[in-house]
């Protein structure tokens, strides 16, 4: 046997261990999402009634996408809470990481103290701000009638707007834990030499922030930005439980008005479809933001 036969055979007896390593995780990959990304493409080209067997309808159900007035208003409405909620948890992120990375006493108080509300369940969460500002009992509204700022109940869910700034207090208040601590954990792998020697040479606050922090924490905040804007996206149990799509239909996001279509108007095939289009989007969007927010050197 030759050096080169017995280097082949080498090489395929590490691929094949390889393999084997891989394998488990590939069967849990193709069973949690390859198999129902399988399904969920096959319902969309059936018209397939929620209580009922499928019949294949072709094209029609992403033909009725374009007449689906729904789903065509909660695009708006998601955009701009997306919108709304990114540079609402980016700004109050940033003040409490200055907060909570300061060396003064109580500072790992603060970090636990904003964490604790991310390990609530999104629907328990919504379960606790309903219960806090309903006009019947809500605690909300007995505050500010004791501050003499309102005569009776405000109406927390009663106008769109005030539905929406509800809506933004409980996300704010669940989610900017996370944000706080992968920001923390990006500042504080950046080398405190590079501010050192920043100091020595003059360099002003705002120069150091401008040319080390964001520099040095592009990667961190690229992935914070895809996860905010892509879990604001994919908004749903805040809005199910809280508004309920209210009033009138005003809080209706791009998943609600999924959840709409296969349980509440029983067309799992048109559900489906309206899925596939927003997975479309997803993945492009997340790959446009990967295009623009990975760093320049590749």
């Amino acid at each position: 046997m030759t050096a080169a036969t017995a280097t082949r055979r080498r090489a395929v007896r590490r691929s094949g261990a390889g393999m084997l390593f891989v394998a488990p995780l590939a069967v849990i990959v193709a069973v949690v999402f390859l198999v129902p990304l399988g399904v969920l493409v096959f319902m969309s080209f059936q018209d397939w009634p929620l209580l009922g067997g499928p019949e294949a309808n072709g094209l029609d159900n992403y033909a009725d996408i374009a007449s689906n007035d729904l789903f065509l208003g909660s695009i708006t409405f998601t955009l701009l809470y997306t919108a709304i909620a990114t540079v609402v948890i980016f700004g109050v992120s940033f003040v409490l990481v200055a907060v909570s990375n300061s060396a003064r006493r109580g500072a790992r108080f603060y970090r636990t103290a904003f964490f604790l509300p991310y390990v609530v369940g999104t629907a328990a969460a919504a379960l606790i701000w309903f219960a806090s500002v309903n006009d019947q009992n809500g605690i909300a509204n007995e505050v500010l009638r004791a501050a003499g700022l309102t005569d009776g109940p405000w109406g927390f869910l009663s106008t769109p707007g005030k539905a929406l700034f509800t809506t933004m207090t409980l996300v704010v208040w669940k989610f900017i834990g996370f944000q706080v601590l992968v920001l923390l954990v990006g500042l504080q792998s950046i080398p405190a030499e590079l501010y050192e020697a920043a100091r020595v040479d003059g360099a002003s606050t705002l120069r150091r922030l401008r040319h080390i922090t964001l520099p040095l924490l592009r990667p961190t905040l690229a992935l914070l930005l895809i996860l905010s804007v892509t879990g604001s996206l994919l908004a749903f149990d805040q809005f199910l439980v809280l508004t309920k799509g209210g009033p009138d239909n005003s809080t209706i996001t791009v998943m609600f008005a999924v959840y709409n279509t296969a349980f509440q108007k029983f067309d799992l095939g048109r559900a489906a479809a309206l899925s596939v289009v927003l997975l479309i989007v997803l993945v492009i969007l997340n790959a446009v933001q990967f295009r623009f927010l990975r760093p320049k050197d590749g």
